[in-house]
């Protein structure tokens, strides 16, 4: 039996803030790719390379979602099996996962390369900076295998309790990641290509060492001949759980790319203010993001081991840590969102500037509403009702949408409709995963 990860021992609190201590300080970490590729591409090449990486970042993270959500849905098949102490289902399970996920990066990065100008054009990407965006996305793509083997093998080592590993090759991968950007923008003067390049060799490192890592240190974990088989029960289970989430954070994902789209029809100035204000956003909600999947972790393992009382100890916990550690980051994003802004802006660049704080402050105003929805997400994907997670983030993601369009055209609202769109959307999608969780609970 497996338990060198075991999160159905020990004090609530405590096991779930170690264990996510590390994925928290990887998520920001992972965030720093784009970051330091928006923070030089904005300070050493000017307004519209930035709204070019910035605009880049959200599609990109529309496609990785694809393969990220595969990757979190499998993550919870493990732990689960970890959690009863099942070795053998384990291993099916991750060579199932690995070959599906695997055919579905080959299909997905194909398709980017072959409908990269109709969605470029479809996101009314203005000409000024149209050209630089299909050049930095044509070689992102070349690293789409990177970034799914690097996050398979992140989640499988998080599924069984280690969240420590990812975080080393990350930190690893991010320091190249920014040395080499100022290496090729700085130096070899090579723009947004050199941004775009430096991003895929500072993944490939990622997903080299974690891969090799697994392999040789965690035997456990290495397959075995009679494992590696499609069996009828681990393909089902495999499949539900996985599709569910892919098809989670896909919906969330394209509901922020119609999101850009709407941006981008505001002009380069708003595109540029978006893309610097998300990157702060981004930062300061991720600890909660990052929680929140530490936690369907934990509700996952004890789920397989039958832990319930514990289960709903750790629901109470998780809530208040949530709640008082998003109104501590709304503080601090509120207050300081204009001397955040001008990490990536020009003082001179005031529209930008202006759009961006009014953003932050709307934003930063309501973390608690995502942070909570995470938790949510976190909890239904781990006791095996995935679906009520893709319901939740179609309400999230539906309102914001719905409403943006509606607010945005109206002139006397504009782009700021946009901006509260966002907020009203979590806190609906609260007030029905909560009302839910009661309702089952208090059967």
């Amino acid at each position: 039996m497996l338990r060198n990860g075991d999160l159905t021992q020990g004090g609530i609190t405590s096991t779930l803030l170690r264990f996510t201590l590390p994925m928290m300080a990887g998520s920001l970490l992972q965030q720093c790719y784009n970051i330091a590729d928006t923070l030089i591409v904005g300070q050493c090449i000017g307004a519209d390379a930035l709204a070019a990486v910035g605009s880049a970042y959200t599609l990109m993270v529309f496609l990785i979602s694809v393969l990220l959500g595969l990757s979190i849905g499998s993550g919870t098949v493990f732990s689960l099996h970890y959690g009863a102490g099942n070795s053998s289902a384990l291993r099916r399970s991750i060579f199932v996962s690995f070959v599906l996920i695997g055919a579905v990066t080959f299909l997905l990065n194909v398709a980017a390369f072959v409908w990269l100008d109709p969605i470029l054009r479809l996101l009314q990407v203005p000409q000024d900076i149209y050209g630089m965006m299909r050049s930095y996305l044509w070689i992102i793509f070349c690293g789409i295998v990177f970034t799914f083997i690097y996050n398979f093998y992140a989640a499988l080592l998080r599924a069984v309790g280690d969240s420590v590993t990812p975080l080393w090759f990350l930190a690893v991968s991010v320091v190249l990641n920014i040395v080499l950007d100022l290496f090729f923008i700085l130096q070899l003067g090579w723009g947004i290509e050199g941004a775009a390049i430096a991003t895929v060799i500072a993944q490939g490192a990622a997903a080299a060492g974690i891969l090799l890592y697994t392999c040789k240190k965690r035997p456990e974990l290495r397959l075995h001949r009679e494992d590696m088989h499609f069996d009828r029960c681990s393909l089902k289970e495999i499949v539900s759980f996985s599709t569910l989430t892919c098809v989670q954070q896909s919906v969330m994902n394209f509901g922020i790319l119609m999101i850009q789209g709407l941006v981008n029809s505001f002009g380069t100035a708003v595109m540029a203010a978006f893309a610097a204000a998300v990157k702060i956003d981004s930062f300061a909600y991720m600890p909660v993001q990052e929680f929140g999947n530490a936690f369907s972790t934990f509700i996952a393992q004890n789920f397989g081991a039958k832990r319930y009382e514990r289960i709903r100890r750790g629901v109470r916990s998780a809530f208040l840590t949530t709640v008082i550690f998003s109104l501590i980051v709304s503080v601090v994003v509120f207050v300081f969102a204009e001397p955040l802004m001008l990490i990536f802006v020009h003082p001179s660049e005031t529209e930008i500037l202006a759009t961006g704080v009014e953003y932050l402050r709307i934003e930063g105003a309501f973390y608690y509403g995502i942070g909570i929805l995470f938790l949510l997400y976190g909890y239904y994907r781990a006791i095996r009702k995935p679906g009520m997670s893709v319901v939740l983030t179609v309400i999230s993601l539906g309102t914001r949408v719905v409403l943006s369009y509606i607010l945005a055209a109206i002139p006397s609202i504009g782009v700021t409709g946009i901006w509260w769109s966002i907020p009203i959307g979590w806190l609906l999608a609260d007030a029905v995963g909560v009302l839910y969780y009661k309702m089952k609970n208090e059967k």
